[in-house]
């Protein structure tokens, strides 16, 4: 049996297809493309580069099914469990989904795209008894910082219960916005980490502003831009910035553990796929990171929800 996830983000067109036996048969991304110089795209343009990009990523879905059916289909609808979560951008996904639901007569199943980076750090690792109690889950990326406890529900994906996280600006913002104005092509991350492990000096360190598990990562971007501003030095800069990433995480994990006892956490989003932090927390905490392809965007661990809600109904 094959089961296909669908993830339309602000940043990539996503589709998965995972068997009953767990293999990953295909993940196919497409980046939404960004112009030299900007940090994002608006909703109406991430909308429209989806359009575009789903027939392409199908034309890649059947040379891999190769002429066998889907048994079902799972989508990312909103960004987040939340009642009155919506981004348009996610509307491209439903639509596709419905209509691949429909023509093959086949169960659909919905999302949050949360619940997919969660699933997908958890498939990635191999770590499936994290599912069968309460954990910590980190959600870092550009649109979202957020620090959730959370519990496997069946056929819904996580109750997660929001506890921490940034009070302004998410951890990708930050490191686009100076990666931007550093020269770097949108979206930053990778170079950045590039930069940032080529640089072999002293790290300036500066106190994270935070409040129990929250933090203010405002004051990074202008501190950040201070520094290049100063030395001119995109490796200093960079490894700045990530190092203060990392210690605002490490310092909402050790928060948690402080309010609710020692903890698993996964550490999922597309920031998490740095090697830099994922190595700080790795000594530090209980911890499970998804593979870089599965730390971005990705529709892996929503084909995976599907599979599993399939087989519960």
């Amino acid at each position: 049996m094959i089961f296909a996830g669908i993830d339309t983000s602000n940043y990539t067109t996503s589709v998965a297809l995972i068997d009953d036996g767990e293999n990953l048969l295909a993940n196919i991304k497409i980046p939404l493309p960004v112009a030299k110089g900007e940090r994002g795209l608006r909703q109406s343009e991430a909308v429209f580069a989806h359009v575009k990009n789903l027939p392409v990523a199908m034309g890649y879905v059947s040379e891999v099914l190769g002429g066998r059916k889907i048994d079902a289909v799972g989508v990312s609808e909103k960004p987040r469990n939340l009642e009155g979560s919506y981004m348009p951008c996610f509307l491209s996904g439903v639509v596709a989904a419905q209509s691949l639901a429909a023509l093959g007569a086949v169960p659909i199943f919905r999302f949050s795209h949360q619940c997919g980076h969660i699933m997908a750090a958890v498939y990635s690792s191999g770590a499936f008894e994290l599912l069968d109690g309460e954990f910590a889950a980190f959600h870092v990326s550009g649109g979202t910082t957020e620090l959730l406890r959370v519990s496997y529900l069946e056929g819904v994906g996580f109750s997660a219960d929001l506890v921490g996280g940034t009070r302004d600006l998410n951890a990708g913002q930050v490191i686009d916005r100076v990666g931007v104005a550093m020269g770097m092509s949108f979206p930053c991350g990778a170079e950045m980490e590039k930069a940032a492990l080529e640089y072999t000096g002293k790290i300036p360190k500066k106190k994270v502003s935070f409040c129990g598990m929250e933090v203010n990562l405002s004051g990074l971007e202008n501190m950040a831009l201070k520094l290049y501003s100063e030395t001119g030095d995109k490796g200093l800069t960079s490894a700045f910035v990530l190092d203060y990433i990392g210690g605002a995480i490490e310092k909402m994990s050790e928060e948690y553990e402080g309010n609710f006892g020692k903890s698993r956490f996964v550490y999922a989003g597309g920031v998490m796929s740095n090697s830099i932090i994922k190595a700080r927390l790795a000594k530090r905490f209980d911890a499970f990171f998804a593979e870089p392809a599965m730390s971005s965007d990705n529709a892996v661990g929503i084909a995976y929800l599907t599979k599993r809600a399939y087989f519960s109904e």
